[in-house]
Parts: C-alpha cells; sequence; structure tokens
C-alpha cells in the first residue's frame, strides 16, 4: 500500500517539474511581450491566464503532495532502507524543483524590471498626448479667434 502511495507522490512531482518547465516557457514568452512594443495588451493578458492557471495546478499538486506525505511520513522514516531508492528519486525531483523554481525566480525580477519600464513609457505617452492635446485647443481657440473677421463694406467702383 506505502507503495502506491510513493508512486503518486513522485508522479506528483514529476508534473510539478513539467508545469514549472510550461511557467518557464510562459515567462520567456511574457518577457518577449513586454519587449515587443507592437504586442496588444490582450496577448499579453492571455499569458500572464496561463501562468494562473499554472500555479494555481502547482498548488493543488502541493496540497496532494502534503496529505500523502503526513500519511506515510512514519512508514518512510521508520523503513528508509526499503524505501531508499524511490527516497533518491524523491530528493533528485526535488533538487530539479528547487533549481527550476530559482530560474522562475530571477525571470520574475527580470520581468518586474521590463514592466515598470514599459508602464513608465507609458506613462510618459500619455503625458504627451495630453500635453499635445492641450496644445491643440489653445491652438483651434487661437485660430477661432483670427478667423473671424467684421462684415466690411467694399466698393468696386474706380
Amino acid at each position: 500500500m506505502q507503495e502506491t502511495y510513493i508512486d503518486v507522490m513522485l508522479q506528483s512531482l514529476r508534473k510539478k517539474e513539467l508545469i514549472l518547465d510550461r511557467i518557464i516557457e510562459l515567462d520567456e514568452l511574457q518577457r518577449a511581450a513586454l519587449i515587443d512594443q507592437s504586442i496588444k495588451p490582450d496577448d499579453f493578458d492571455v499569458i500572464v491566464e496561463q501562468k494562473s492557471n499554472c500555479i494555481d495546478e502547482l498548488n493543488l499538486i502541493d496540497e496532494g503532495f502534503q496529505e500523502i506525505f503526513n500519511k506515510i511520513s512514519d512508514e518512510i522514516d521508520a523503513n528508509r532502507d526499503l524505501y531508499a531508492q524511490e527516497i533518491r528519486q524523491m530528493q533528485d525531483c526535488i533538487r530539479r524543483i528547487t533549481d527550476k523554481s530559482v530560474q522562475i525566480q530571477a525571470q520574475e525580477a527580470r520581468n518586474k524590471d521590463l514592466m515598470k519600464k514599459k508602464f513608465s513609457t507609458i506613462r510618459r505617452q500619455v503625458k504627451d498626448i495630453r500635453s499635445n492635446q492641450g496644445a491643440l485647443k489653445k491652438y483651434n481657440q487661437a485660430m477661432k479667434k483670427v478667423e473671424y473677421v467684421d462684415p466690411h463694406f467694399l466698393d468696386n467702383k474706380k
């Protein structure tokens, strides 16, 4: 019975690795989207939504893993020799997961910096547009006054 629990834990760790790989891919897409000036906000939102779904899935896997571990941790500790190979496999998976988590954290920090720069650029563009609109409004008002000419009587006789 414990073997099946251990197998499920190993499967959970492997699935977590796959999901972390997907998050790494999505982080790269997000980075490219932040660099690309022509990207639409909706395309960026799709990437963020996919990443959010991956994170939700990771949380479910972690909860299930923890529940199983709590059930069988005493048994595993008591019979370490019997489960040595499985323990090594889990340790290997956990090392890879940790490495991928560190990689994701670094990517997230870089993406955060890119996001700040992008928002700064957008704010500056909005400010420029507003000031241009103000100047255009003043110009139009000035031109309306210039175009108005009081009626004149012209005598064409010579």
